[in-house]
């Protein structure tokens, strides 16, 4: 079993009135079978209101269930008793680093997840100092995070999650508040955070060109896949992308272009690099 596995997840979000009576539901996930295996950078695409965030928060139970089951390393996420266990397993960053930094200097705030998992001081201490290491903020731990980039405070967002030691790290849309430079940089460090680190890596995205380093690519439209693949070959599909209310990164698109109009491409790329390395030398011939 992989380190997070989804079996017919079914999850309705449920209105009711002031008599606790329901007056509205509305089905997010539909029947969902998913298995993701460890040590894996998984990114998962979809335009609002396809589900992807409400699938981020199964894979450490901040929500449960309508009908289904998940697991996190083998655990069911509705045993009650496990919940420290599955959320010392995956960890989540969200959207805005300000709420997720309460701290006033920066490495009380990577402290703070051990400190409450009752780490010996000295380990956390240790942690700190690693975790910070590996966002490339240990100049700034003395630092208070109301002074920080919006960049930077997501990394330190990122080293309090890994302080807590997690073998997976599920990010939902960790750079949509972010200017282009501090999402490169957030990017960055994600690919390191896999590569180095082993940590498995769930990126939750709208931006087509942070999913290229991905080992795999899931698409989602009302509460279902409807693709999964390598990047190669969920890009190397662009009409049916396009069809789901998704771009393409503009080199891969523009690729495309070239294809339809004659030029030999085999496959989709991905890159400025990629396409300067095939493409550029077939056009000045």
């Amino acid at each position: 079993m992989g380190i997070i596995k989804f079996v017919k997840l079914i999850y309705d979000y449920v209105k009711k009135n002031e008599h606790n009576e329901v007056i509205e539901t509305n089905r997010a996930i539909d029947k969902l079978d998913l298995e993701i295996k460890e040590g894996d950078f998984v990114a998962i695409l979809g335009h609002n209101g396809s589900g992807k965030s409400t699938l981020a928060k199964h894979m450490n139970a901040i929500l449960l269930p309508t009908e289904g089951t998940v697991w996190v390393d083998g655990i069911v996420t509705t045993d009650e008793g496990k919940l420290l266990e599955i959320r010392k397993t995956v960890g989540m960053v969200f959207q805005n680093p300000d709420n997720q930094i309460i701290a006033n200097v920066v490495e009380e705030d990577v402290a703070f997840g051990p400190e409450n998992l009752g780490v010996e001081s000295e380990k956390i201490k240790e942690r700190v100092t690693k975790s910070l290491e590996a966002v490339n903020m240990l100049d700034y731990r003395k630092n208070s995070p109301n002074r920080l980039s919006g960049g930077q405070k997501q990394r330190v967002a990122i080293a309090g999650i890994m302080a807590m030691k997690p073998r997976c790290i599920v990010l939902d849309e960790p750079t949509a508040m972010l200017d282009p430079k501090a999402r490169r940089e957030i990017l960055e460090t994600i690919i390191r955070l896999n590569k180095e680190e082993n940590i498995s890596i769930i990126l939750i995205t709208h931006y087509m060109e942070e999913v290229i380093d991905a080992d795999r690519v899931i698409v989602m439209v009302d509460g279902n896949i409807v693709m999964d693949g390598t990047p190669k070959e969920v890009f190397s599909k662009v009409e049916e992308l396009k069809s789901y209310r998704l771009d393409v990164p503009q080199v891969t698109e523009l690729a495309y272009e070239l294809k339809k109009n004659g030029l030999d491409i085999e496959e989709a790329i991905l890159s400025i690099d990629e396409f300067v390395e095939k493409i550029v030398p077939k056009l000045k011939k």
